[in-house]
């Protein structure tokens, strides 16, 4: 279905950058609430212990997920710059 107007068009942009980002977040979320729980468990609280698990596991799902993502904003773009011409005028 082809969005009708500009309203239509910035709802499916938002909506596809939301549920793009959710995978990366979510584990970065993740990680750093399992890291968290360590250290209060094991009483280390050290703030940097945290980035390099994190970023570890960031790059990872970028990894995994990155070709999934980067086809549903590229199907994204090419929906907008298909209809580009209805929009200009």
């Amino acid at each position: 279905m082809f969005p009708v107007n500009m309203y239509d068009v910035l709802s499916n942009a938002i909506w596809t950058t939301l549920t793009t980002a959710l995978p990366v977040l979510l584990v970065a979320m993740l990680v750093g609430l399992v890291i968290g729980i360590l250290q209060t468990a094991t009483s280390i609280q050290e703030q940097t212990l945290i980035f390099i698990p994190k970023i570890v596991a960031v790059m990872f799902s970028l990894v995994i997920f990155g070709p999934w993502m980067f086809s549903r904003i590229g199907e994204m773009a090419r929906l907008i710059f298909g209809q580009l011409h209805r929009f200009i005028q």
